[in-house]
Formats: C-alpha cells, sequence, structure tokens
C-alpha cells in the first residue's frame, strides 16, 4: 500500500493510522506536490494498487483544508474537514489541528470501506491518559470527557471511561512527586534465554557469563559516582527498579553486592518502593528472595506471560506454569509484600477461553498487582526476523482478551492505574496495569510520565533528567552492550558531570520538609 504525503509531513501518525485499518500490510510513504485526487487517483486505480492519499491545504490564515481519499479492493472512498485556526501564528496548535481533521476523514473513509473500528479511534500516542488527564484538570466531567474524546478522536465509550478511570489514579501518583524528586533504575541486561516477542537489549546469560563479575563490579560503582551525584544535589529518592533482562539470572552473591551498593551509596529513608523484575520464575531461588528482602526491595515482578505450557514453550521461556506457582509462593513465604505478574494477550496459539484460563489462574494466587500487555510485532523480536511478521491474531479476539481481564480484575478489586500504547500492537490496543488499593507501581507512572528525574545505571540505561519546575528533558545515554559497558567505563563516569551540569542550570528550590 502506497500513503501518500500531500501538503504535510505527518509520516508517523497518518502510517499508525493505515496500519490500524491494514493490519499486515507494507505501508510505503510518499510525499508528493499538490494533486488533483483524480490525478493520484487514476493511475494508481488503473495498477490495481491500493493507497491511500492525505492533503493539507491551506487558504487562508485561519482556513484550512484536509483531504482524504481511500483506494482499497478495488473500491475508493473520500472524506474531507475544514479546519478553523483560532491562532493562525500558533505552529504546533496548526499542525496538531491538521493531524486531527486527516486522522478524522481518514477513519471515515477507512472504516467505510473495511468495516474496521479501531477502539482507540485516531489516536496513534502512547499516552491517552494525557488527554483524560488535561480535561480533568480544567473541570470537565466523566460524562463529558467521554463525550468529547468521542467526538475529537473516535475512541469508543469503554476506552474513554478506562482512560478517566487511570488518568485518576496517575494523577494521585504523580502528585507525590516534588521539584527534587528522582528515580532510580539499574540495569541487568541478561536473560536465561531470549522470548520469541522480545526486542530488548538482552543476553543469553549462558553466553555471556563471563562477562557477569566485572558488570557486577563496575555497575557497583557507577552506583556509588550516580549515589554521590544525588547526595551532593540533594536529590529525594522516590522510587528504584532494577530491571532487565532478567535480573534474577545473578546469583544471590551478585545480587547482594548490587544491592548493598545501593545501601551505600544512597539515603533510603525517603523511598517509597524498591522494585526488583524477577521475570522468569526459573531463577527465583530462597537465596536470592532473602538477598532481595535483606537488600530493601519491597515489590517483585513474577511474569507468567501465559499459564499455558505449550504457548510458554513456543515463545522460548523454558519454565512451566507449575514453576509460577512455586516461585509465587515462595516469594510470599519469605515476606516480599508486593508482587506483580505480567500477562500478554495475543500470544501464537492462545485464544480467548486460554487467557481466561491464565487470569483464573493468576487470580487464583491474588498478586498485588496485574499488568496486561497486548503483544506488540517488534521489528527486532525473533516473532518477526523469523519470518513470523505477518502473524495476526484477530484484533477482536485479542479485545476481548483485555475486556475479560478488565471486568475480572475489576471484580478482584483491582483498579487501572496504569496505560499506555505501543507501536504494532495487534488491534492497535493497550497495556494496562491492574492494582489493589497502595499497590500501585509508582515507579511505572514517574517513567512514562516523565514526572521527574530517572537516573540510570547499567547497560542500555538512559538517564532522563526532568526540569524541576518546567517540562524540559535531557538524556544521558550510557553504552547498549555489556561489553561496551565494561571496556568503555570511563566514559560512562564522564558523562555523569552532566547530571550536575544539568541542575546548576535548573536549580531545585522551594523545597518542602
Amino acid at each position: 500500500m502506497e500513503l501518500y504525503l500531500d501538503g504535510h509531513d505527518l509520516t508517523y501518525e497518518m502510517q499508525s493510522l493505515c496500519f490500524a485499518f491494514f493490519p499486515g500490510e507494507s505501508v510505503t510513504c510518499k510525499p508528493v506536490a499538490y494533486k488533483t485526487v483524480e490525478k493520484v487517483e487514476k493511475p494508481c486505480g488503473e495498477q490495481n494498487n491500493d493507497f491511500v492519499y492525505t492533503r493539507i491545504r491551506r487558504h487562508s490564515a485561519t482556513k484550512v483544508s484536509a483531504l482524504v481519499c481511500v483506494f482499497h479492493g478495488g473500491k475508493t472512498a473520500r472524506e474531507g474537514e475544514q479546519v478553523a485556526l483560532t491562532d493562525a501564528a500558533d505552529s504546533h496548535a496548526f499542525k496538531r489541528e491538521c493531524e486531527y481533521a486527516l486522522g478524522r476523514a481518514l477513519y471515515r473513509a477507512s472504516t467505510r470501506l473495511t468495516g474496521v473500528c479501531p477502539p482507540w479511534g485516531i489516536l496513534t500516542g502512547i499516552r491517552p491518559v494525557k488527554l483524560a488527564r488535561s480535561r480533568l484538570s480544567a473541570g470537565m466531567t466523566a460524562d463529558a470527557i467521554v463525550g468529547d474524546l468521542k467526538k475529537q478522536y473516535y475512541t469508543t465509550t469503554e476506552k474513554s471511561r478506562l482512560c478517566i478511570e487511570a488518568a485518576h489514579e496517575e494523577e494521585r501518583i504523580v502528585s507525590l512527586s516534588r521539584p527534587d524528586s528522582a528515580s532510580l533504575y539499574i540495569s541487568i541486561p541478561f536473560c536465561p534465554s531470549r522470548c520469541l516477542y522480545c526486542s530488548f537489549i538482552s543476553h543469553d546469560v549462558e553466553k555471556t557469563a563471563k562477562l557477569l563479575p566485572d558488570y557486577v563490579r563496575l555497575l557497583c560503582e557507577e552506583l556509588a559516582c550516580t549515589g554521590a551525584l544525588v547526595n551532593e544535589l540533594g536529590l529525594r529518592l522516590e522510587t528504584i527498579y532494577i530491571g532487565g533482562g532478567t535480573p534474577t539470572v545473578l546469583n544471590a552473591e551478585q545480587l547482594d553486592a548490587i544491592m548493598g551498593a545501593v545501601k551505600k551509596s544512597f539515603k533510603l529513608d525517603r523511598l517509597r518502593e524498591y522494585t526488583v523484575e524477577a521475570g522468569r520464575p526459573d531463577t527465583i531461588t530462597r537465596e536470592k528472595l532473602d538477598a532481595i528482602m535483606k537488600g530493601g526491595a519491597n515489590r517483585i515482578s513474577i511474569n507468567p506471560q501465559t499459564l499455558d505450557d505449550a504457548i510458554l514453550r513456543r515463545v522460548g521461556r523454558n519454565h512451566t506454569a507449575a514453576q509460577i506457582f512455586e516461585a509465587f509462593h515462595l516469594a510470599k513465604s519469605v515476606g516480599v509484600p508486593s508482587v506483580n505478574m505480567d500477562l500478554i494477550a495475543g500470544l501464537p496459539g492462545d485464544t480467548v477461553q486460554g487467557f481466561d484460563r491464565t487470569l483464573n489462574g493468576v487470580l487464583s494466587l491474588n498478586p498485588e498487582a496485574v499488568t496486561v500487555h497486548t503483544l506488540a510485532m517488534k521489528r527486532a523480536s525473533r516473532l518477526v526476523t523469523s519470518g513470523g511478521g505477518m502473524y495476526d491474531a484477530a484484533g477482536g479476539e485479542v479485545g476481548a482478551m483485555l475486556n475479560s481481564a478488565g471486568c475480572r480484575l475489576s471484580g478482584a478489586g483491582y483498579a487501572p492505574y496504569y496505560l499506555y500504547r505501543q507501536k504494532n500492537t495487534l488491534g492497535g490496543l493497550e497495556n494496562i496495569g491492574f492494582a489493589k488499593p497502595g499497590f500501585e507501581g509508582l515507579y511505572n507512572i514517574f517513567i512514562m510520565d516523565e514526572t521527574h528525574s530517572i537516573l540510570s545505571a547499567g547497560a542500555g540505561g538512559v538517564t532522563k533528567l526532568r526540569q524541576p519546575h518546567g517540562g524540559l528533558i535531557e538524556r544521558v545515554f550510557n553504552f547498549k552492550y555489556p561489553y561496551e559497558y565494561i571496556s568503555r567505563f570511563g566514559e560512562i563516569i564522564d558523562r555523569k558531570k552532566k547530571v550536575k551540569e544539568f541542575y546548576a542550570s535548573y536549580s531545585i528550590d522551594n523545597r518542602q520538609g
């Protein structure tokens, strides 16, 4: 399919909408000079090539027209909109209004041809919750927000209300942060095996085991350097997240060394949450859990993804459903206060009935939080690179899985608090975190919302510095791969100077007690 861009550069937004209506199709973007629809349509129609033509034309300082023509399966549909700008000088507002006008026109034309009605309407961004939060802040009622989201973005009533519910919880969590707040992310980019759907930078621990001693030693040094900066700047550490990869591929002594370095280097008296990813149950032992608890963590993740053994094997997870139950009970026996469990809707071979059986099993454990992800077709994952790129679980089926999860979890006392969307998810659907009251994953919100600075340590870590009294974000990158991290460690320590320079430019004031 060819996507023509005429008079605008909204490539990502239009391409994402094309994927929502025509999943599995390759979309080639072609900027073109202004043409009539007929001139674009005729040659494509004669060659029987499907295409989407999108055009923005500015008629005056405040008047703009949007036009979309979709040719698919031998049929054509056209839609257009007139846009009246309130501020002709605001380039950001101009681009935003053009995006929404083209989106609505493309939605109407494509729906007529395909019958597909994406539940998130024309929204292509990661954070639809921000739209609900801004409207709540403006004093709009829930019903008014639902009506506005449906009118402006064609979202369904169900997704609009879900967005509002998550926005309430998110607003409460974000309000905990202060100008001097910060969080810490520690990267352990090693896994026992690589999952079929994974595109993260992680390494098979059996092949890279020789790197671990040096990696852990240098990571402890980086933590000491980072802690010294945090203390010098007077930052208040709110949350810590040790992720990966799978941090529990480390042995108990290595976990103890890293968490001991955190204790020694940082002031933890104001810490609200300390999470360690223990995603693979086959990596969890009593000794490792004891080290995690001794280190001060109060939250871990044990991630089933599914409780179907055949699907677990298919996606490259070398453990069984029984091991998930064993790991959960072991964690509770050593006193882990909060356990999150991740599920994925739309795994190859799964069904709505199978997903419900997984929900039954997870709910029988009564974890404090459950996060439900929609399978994303990530370009760097083996699911795509091994020839599975056209894998297409029906969007409606995956939607039914998410609806079932929402109903079942809400009925069991969990509330949605964390919602975001990824590129190329099945059905264009969302990832959503549910938690019992008081067990929400704070770090998840802080990192996604960019509420305050997130300081990162380890290979692949990205420090995101947030202006204390503004929205400016500056990033400081560590090297991606463990061997680079080890061989060029001096450069990583040198880059830490940027943290101090940033806070010298944007001072932290108006501190509270």
